[in-house]
C-alpha cells in the first residue's frame, strides 16, 4: 500500500475533545494517520500527552473503511472492545484507554443517506398524480433544499437559500428564521420575502402570539384563515397591524439519534434551535400539501440550523485555540532554551504545562560582578491567567539586572499583587543569586525546598523563607546566605513532580524524590533531569495530571574555595567541637542559611 493515497472523501471522523467540544475531519488519506503532534505526520492530531504519537490510522480497502492500531501505549477499542485492526461502520466509537480523553466517532455518507432518503420518501408520498406539475416542483425545490445539508456554501448563504425555498414552497409572502440565543430568547436571525428578497429584520413584526401557541405546545402552529381562528390569534396586535390572514410558525429542534437493541434508530427531540416563521396577507395561502411538505422542510431546516450552531461553536473554538496557541508560543519563547555557559555553574531546566499554557515558569540570567540569578516560580491555579502572571512576574525580577535590590523587589511585587487582590493569585517563588565563590544568596517566598546534593546525598537545605507574594500584604522577605562548595548541585522543582499522582491517586512525593537524588554525585545534569522527568511519568503510567510540571537544575562548579568561618554554620545545633569532626568527615553537613541584613 503506498505511503498515502488521496480519496474522494467520503467518510468523516467526529471528534469529541474530552470537554465535550467536536469537530469534524475528513477522512482524505490512505492510511489516515492518527495520533499525538504533527511531527510523525499524523493527518487527525490529538493534544493529550498519554496518546502515543503514532498512536492509528484509518486505511480503505475495496470500499471499505477499517482502524489499525499503530502503537498506542494502551490499547486501541472500537465500541469498548479491544482490536488490532476492524471494519469500520457507521456511528462507531473509537477511544484510546482513557476514560477522559477524546473519542472519535465514524460518520460514512452511506450510513447518513440511510437514515434520511427513506424518511423523506414517507413525507413526500402523499404527492399524487392528480397535480404532477405542482407536486413535482414542489419535490424538487425540496430535493434541492435537502442537498443543501451537504455543500460547501457559505453557512449564512445556506440559511438563506434554505428560507427562500420554504417561502417559495408555501407562496408566502415573507419568511423569518428565529434563531435562540444561550438564554433562549429568539432573535431574528434571516428575514426574506418571496423573490429571494432580503428584508431588513427591523422592518418585521413576526406574531408573537402565534410563536408562544407553537413554543407552548412544541409543535406547528398552521392557520390557513385568521379570520377562522382562535380570538386571541385573531385579536393579536401584530396580526391586526399588519393584515395577516395565513402563518405558520414551526419550531426547530435538534435531532438526536440513540440506537435500540434491535439497532434500529430511534428519533427523540433534542435541544430547540429556534422558529421557522411565515406569514401572508391572502387567506389559504398554505394548502396542505404544502404543510406537510414543509414539514418535511422543516426537519431539514433544523439539521442545517444544528450544523450551523456546531460550525459556529467549532470555528470559535478553533479561534479560542489559536490565541492560546500563540500565548503558548510567547510564554515559552520566554524561557532559557540554550543554557548559555556560565564560568562558574552548569544549568539546565524544563517545563510541561498540564495545559497549553501554565502558571509555572524557571529563568535564568547574569547579574553584575560575574554573579548569575536564578529562580523558579508558581502562581496559583492554571490555564491563561496563571500564564498572564508569570509573563508579569518574569519581567519584574529581570529588573535585577540593573542591580535592584531582591528583597526590595520581592516585598514592591507583593504589595502590587495584594493590591490588586481582583486578580485573585499569589506565587510562589525560590530565587537565588551565585557568585563565582560559590555564596548563594537566596529568597524563597513559599515554594517547596529545592534539594541541595552534597558528596551523593540529597537535602532539603532551603526551608527558610516567607509567604508567597501577593497573599499576605504585610510579608517581610529576606535574603539568606548559604556557602556551596564545588560539585554542589541544585535540584529546584514545582508541585507538578511531588505532587503526580498516579491511576490509583497515590502522589510521587518528597520522599520519592529524594531517594531518587541520593547517589547522583557526578550525574550529567542532561541525565539528571532526564530521570526524573521518566521516574515521574513512569509513576503516572498514564494518568492525566492536574498541575504543571518544572525542573531547574543548577550545579557550581568552581574551583575549590576555602570556607569562611565566620559566614558558615553547621545545619544543626552541634557544638563547635562536633561540627570540628563533621568538617573532617567524609560527607561533611550542609551548612545552613544565614540570613542577611533584612530588606522589606
Amino acid at each position: 500500500m503506498p505511503d498515502t493515497a488521496p480519496l474522494t472523501g467520503e467518510a468523516v471522523l467526529e471528534v469529541v475533545s474530552p470537554d465535550g467540544a467536536r469537530r469534524f475531519a475528513r477522512i482524505t488519506q490512505t492510511p489516515f494517520m492518527i495520533g499525538r503532534g504533527a511531527e510523525t505526520g499524523n493527518h487527525l492530531q490529538l493534544s493529550d500527552r498519554r496518546i502515543s504519537r503514532n498512536c492509528a490510522a484509518v486505511v480503505i480497502e475495496a470500499n471499505r473503511y477499517y482502524v489499525e492500531d499503530r502503537g498506542q501505549r494502551r490499547g486501541l477499542f472500537v465500541n469498548g472492545e479491544k482490536i488490532d485492526s476492524r471494519e469500520l461502520q457507521d456511528g462507531d466509537a473509537i477511544s484510546f484507554g482513557l476514560d477522559d480523553s477524546y473519542e472519535i466517532i465514524f460518520r460514512s455518507a452511506k450510513g447518513a443517506d440511510d437514515d434520511s432518503i427513506p424518511q423523506l420518501l414517507t413525507r413526500i408520498e402523499h404527492i399524487t398524480s392528480s397535480e404532477p406539475s405542482g407536486g413535482l416542483r414542489k419535490l424538487n425545490q425540496l430535493l434541492e433544499a435537502t442537498a443543501l445539508l451537504h455543500s460547501q456554501l457559505p453557512l449564512d448563504e445556506v440559511l438563506a437559500h434554505m428560507l427562500d425555498q420554504s417561502v417559495s414552497l408555501t407562496d408566502a409572502d415573507r419568511g423569518l428564521l428565529l434563531e435562540a440565543d444561550r438564554s433562549g430568547a429568539l432573535q431574528v436571525k434571516l428575514a426574506r420575502r418571496s423573490g429571494g428578497l432580503r428584508l431588513p429584520p427591523e422592518s418585521l413584526t413576526p406574531s408573537q402570539t402565534a410563536i408562544q401557541h407553537a413554543l407552548k405546545q412544541q409543535s406547528p402552529v398552521i392557520t390557513e384563515d385568521l379570520a377562522q381562528a382562535d380570538m386571541d390569534l385573531q385579536a393579536a396586535v401584530s396580526i391586526v397591524a399588519q393584515r395577516l390572514r395565513a402563518v405558520v410558525v414551526i419550531p426547530l429542534y435538534a435531532i438526536s439519534r440513540a440506537k435500540t437493541q434491535e439497532s434500529m434508530a430511534s428519533v427523540k427531540r433534542g435541544e430547540f434551535l429556534g422558529v421557522l416563521y411565515l406569514d401572508s396577507r391572502r387567506p389559504a395561502a398554505f394548502s396542505k400539501l404544502d404543510r406537510q411538505i414543509l414539514d418535511a422542510l422543516a426537519l431539514e431546516a433544523a439539521s442545517i440550523l444544528d450544523n450551523a450552531r456546531l460550525v459556529e461553536r467549532e470555528r470559535e473554538r478553533q479561534r479560542l485555540e489559536q490565541e492560546i496557541n500563540i500565548a503558548r508560543d510567547i510564554q515559552q519563547g520566554l524561557l532559557p532554551r540554550d543554557f548559555r555557559e556560565y564560568p562558574h555553574l552548569a544549568v539546565t531546566g524544563f517545563n510541561l504545562p498540564c495545559l497549553a499554557v501554565g502558571g509555572d515558569y524557571f529563568d535564568v540570567f547574569p547579574l553584575s560582578d560575574g554573579r548569575t540569578a536564578f529562580l523558579i516560580a508558581d502562581v496559583s491555579g492554571k490555564g491563561l491567567g496563571a500564564a498572564i502572571v508569570t509573563t508579569m512576574l518574569q519581567g519584574a525580577l529581570s529588573g535585577m539586572t540593573l542591580g535592584i535590590d531582591p528583597a526590595r523587589v520581592f516585598s514592591h511585587i507583593n504589595r502590587f499583587l495584594c493590591d490588586h487582590s481582583e486578580v485573585g493569585r499569589y506565587a510562589t517563588v525560590f530565587f537565588g543569586i551565585l557568585d563565582q565563590e560559590g555564596h548563594l544568596e537566596f529568597i524563597n517566598a513559599g515554594h517547596p525546598s529545592p534539594f541541595l546534593i552534597r558528596h551523593g546525598a540529597a537535602h532539603e537545605a532551603f526551608t527558610e523563607g516567607s509567604y508567597p507574594v501577593g497573599l499576605v500584604p504585610e510579608a517581610q522577605y529576606t535574603a539568606v546566605c548559604l556557602k556551596l562548595e564545588p560539585g554542589d548541585t541544585l535540584v529546584l522543582f514545582s508541585d507538578g513532580v511531588t505532587e503526580a499522582m498516579d491511576p490509583d491517586e497515590q502522589m510521587f512525593g518528597v520522599a520519592r524524590l529524594k531517594e531518587l537524588l541520593t547517589g547522583r554525585l557526578e550525574c550529567p545534569l542532561e541525565q539528571l533531569q532526564k530521570c526524573v522527568l521518566e521516574a515521574v511519568e513512569n509513576f503516572a503510567r498514564g494518568a492525566r495530571q492536574a498541575d504543571d510540571l518544572t525542573l531547574l537544575i543548577v550545579r557550581y562548579r568552581a574551583a575549590a574555595v576555602a570556607a569562611s568561618t565566620d559566614t558558615d554554620v553547621p545545619l544543626s545545633a552541634s557544638s563547635s567541637s562536633s561540627a570540628s569532626a563533621a568538617a573532617s568527615s567524609a560527607t561533611p553537613p550542609v551548612p545552613a542559611p544565614r540570613a542577611s541584613a533584612a530588606s522589606s
